[in-house]
């Protein structure tokens, strides 16, 4: 008879290990996602490797210290400490018995010496699961999480109220569980969560952010990000989302804004698998962001015309701020912001009645954002009527055309005007100064207008405009 514990295959390192606390004389379990994935069949994914002990952190010190290619003792006062061990870093964690203060969410740290204890304080049952790695593999499951991976339900150890008042991101991380697992949350989960929805405000900004992260690079980010919105708990940490369910669309057409940014989101996702390029954060936070501005700028028209004029400006200053609070990286927030700005530029393109010099500006403006805001683009054409999304992807596939065959004639990826300021100071007898930054300013507007105009036309344009500014 198969046991739960033969269909998990020990990593190489939790065997080293486990040996070493053997000969110690202490157990060694290796805990968490490992254990769970391996019962879901997905293959190992090379992750850090996290491990209970009865050890106290000097004997685990004491224990690796000889197998460990580096050791690290930065959550040493909660128990942990930290070991490379071949290629893999391992955490290994005295078992605990915390009670936490509900303010900070910091543990008062308190050592156990049982396993079904220290289980017993971890988030979800599919985690509390363990794999004894010190030679007997005895597998343990106080709480019944297999069984709860095998219905693909999200339940507590404990009751839920416990365990999210003891640290409220749980809420947040069975979003994510939901999106990259699949799961559904238990009912009694759910109801928690709702009630509960305030107290991830006392969660931090960083913390917030990494789990949103990790939701949305899932496989399916939509199922975590519902029912973040369905429990109230987007109200906290992403308020523009909800704000999102309005009645129409800015073409007068009954359709929740809401849930056509999650199908914009799903479509980006599409495009991702199409190219066979992995998960794309930046991208992904621009669909969800790409209409935050609407809410501000809807306005009703004539016969009930709904309208939301200049909502990729809003939105591009809402996007920015939500992911500054978010404490997000300048580059991603810079990055969303421009390509919420830009989304809908595209939609003054039809049957090509663009200029040159507008395809330039487009090239010029998106820079290396490019390939993903033709991505963001095309996604966000979710219309049910085939020949209107026909044209629309028509209409791009032959500004593309446009992009690709200026791109061959010129460098448009790095479009700078014909002469450059040491040129201009030359040609014109001026000192470094304003003067000189604004004729690069018009000699690059004439180049972004009209292509390529050489060495000598660009001086004689210079001229001109210096002596038109000079009688100024």
């Amino acid at each position: 008879m198969t046991r739960p514990g033969d269909l998990i295959a020990i990593p190489p390192e939790a065997g080293e290990l486990g040996a070493v606390f053997a000969g110690a004389g202490h157990e060694l379990h290796l805990v968490g996602g490992t254990v769970r994935d391996a019962l879901m069949g997905r293959a190992d994914q090379d992750v850090d490797l996290d491990f209970a002990t009865d050890a106290r952190p000097e004997a685990v010190l004491a224990a690796v210290g000889p197998l460990a290619k580096a050791t690290w003792t930065t959550g040493i006062e909660f128990g942990t400490v930290g070991a490379q061990i071949g290629g893999r870093m391992c955490e290994i964690t005295t078992f605990r018995a915390d009670r936490y203060d509900r303010v900070s969410r910091n543990p008062a740290v308190a050592y156990g010496d049982s396993l079904v204890e220290d289980l017993r304080r971890r988030d979800f049952t599919m985690n509390a699961m363990a794999l004894s790695v010190t030679g007997d593999r005895v597998f343990s499951d106080p709480f019944g999480g297999l069984a709860d991976l095998a219905r693909g339900v999200l339940r507590t150890p404990g009751t839920p109220e416990e365990s999210f008042a003891d640290d409220p991101l749980r809420m947040l991380r069975a979003a994510r569980f939901a999106a990259t697992l699949g799961v559904t949350v238990a009912p009694e989960v759910q109801a928690a969560m709702t009630a509960m929805a305030a107290q991830l405000g006392r969660i931090t900004a960083e913390r917030v952010q990494a789990e949103l992260a990790k939701l949305l690079l899932a496989a399916a980010p939509r199922r975590g990000l519902e029912l973040l919105v369905d429990t109230g708990l987007a109200q906290v940490v992403l308020p523009e989302l909800p704000a999102l369910r309005m009645a129409a669309d800015e073409h007068g057409q009954h359709k929740d804004v809401y849930a056509h940014t999650l199908q914009v989101l799903e479509q980006a996702i599409d495009l991702e698998t199409a190219a066979g390029e992995p998960a794309d954060l930046t991208l992904r936070w621009a669909a969800l962001l790409h209409d935050v501005g609407k809410p501000a700028t809807r306005d009703f028209g004539p016969g009930g015309r709904v309208t939301f004029h200049h909502h990729e400006v809003v939105g591009a200053r809402l996007a920015r701020k939500r992911l500054k609070e978010l404490r997000c990286s300048k580059q991603l927030v810079d990055d969303v912001g421009q390509l919420v700005f830009l989304h809908l530029r595209f939609y003054g393109y039809r049957a090509g009645e663009w200029t040159d010099s507008a395809v330039r500006r487009y090239v010029v403006d998106a820079g290396p954002l490019l390939p993903r805001l033709h991505r963001l683009v095309r996604s966000d054409c979710t219309t049910r009527n085939r020949r209107k999304a026909a044209a629309l992807a028509a209409a791009y596939d032959t500004l593309e055309a446009r992009i690709a065959a200026l791109r061959a004639q010129e460098e448009l990826d790095a479009i700078r005007p014909d002469l450059d300021g040491n040129e201009i100071m030359a040609l014109l007898g001026i000192a470094p100064g304003r003067l000189v930054g604004q004729a690069y300013q018009h000699l690059l507007a004439l180049r972004m207008e009209h292509g390529p105009l050489g060495h000598d036309r660009a001086a004689e344009e210079l001229s001109r405009w210096y002596a038109e500014n000079q009688q100024r």
